[in-house]
């Protein structure tokens, strides 16, 4: 249900059973639902990946280490669920832009980047081959994660949804990536897809980049009518 509010101006979160969100559209309510825990092998991937670097930041990082990335996450704060910046502090920080990398076997930053920005990625644009099952991303080799080694693309899909989909938040799972280098990658990026896709399905894809002194970029979100 989504309506105008005389008591809150912006809500996120449940109160008793209402759960309050906002999308495109604006804000609106539903029934508060407890998600299950399937306990996938992706989702444990990247608890382990969380509980590694938690650790990592207690016992390994140095004090310096651990200032960097705290003085890197007060001047780059992040957009909460309501659209406001936020400082998500060092640890959680650290946490978010070095999972990505352990997901994809890329070395991990322990220390915090001192260019106090999240990175730029030019928009991708994906295409859908329904009879190979394969997706196909090109990129701009000339943006940053493309030309240093230790960046990387990092691209994740949604299952096939309807044509009329226009506005889709996820889930996403990890799909491919790309590797930065001294020459950098050519484009586009063929790979298999992970959920299967039929003619008229739209795909979503969310696209990431990672650069070589750590930092992860906000997620672009694309789409892709499969055609013939």
């Amino acid at each position: 249900m989504k309506f105008k509010s005389q008591v809150y101006t912006q809500a996120s979160g449940s109160i008793g059973g209402i759960t309050y969100s906002h999308n495109a559209g604006g804000m609106y309510t539903r029934g508060r639902s407890i998600p299950t825990n399937a306990n996938t092998v992706q989702q444990q991937v990247i608890r382990n990946a969380v509980s590694t670097l938690t650790a990592l930041w207690a016992s390994t990082l140095t004090i310096a280490q651990r200032a960097a990335w705290e003085t890197y996450a007060e001047n780059v704060p992040l957009t909460d669920t309501l659209g406001e910046p936020r400082n998500i502090g060092g640890l959680a920080m650290y946490v978010r832009c070095n999972v990505p990398r352990i997901q994809i076997a890329l070395a991990r930053v322990d220390t915090g980047p001192t260019n106090f920005t999240l990175g730029s990625l030019t928009p991708t644009v994906t295409t859908a081959d329904v009879s190979a099952q394969t997706l196909s991303t090109a990129y701009t080799n000339g943006d940053g994660w493309a030309t240093a080694v230790g960046g990387a693309l990092i691209i994740y899909q949604a299952r096939a949804q309807g044509p009329a989909i226009n506005y889709f938040k996820g889930p996403y799972r990890f799909q491919a990536f790309v590797l930065g280098a001294a020459t950098p990658p050519t484009s586009p990026i063929t790979s298999a897809a992970i959920f299967p896709f039929a003619i008229t399905n739209k795909v979503f894809v969310q696209v990431r980049a990672t650069f070589a002194d750590g930092r992860l970029t906000s997620p672009f979100r694309g789409s892709c009518i499969v055609v013939a």
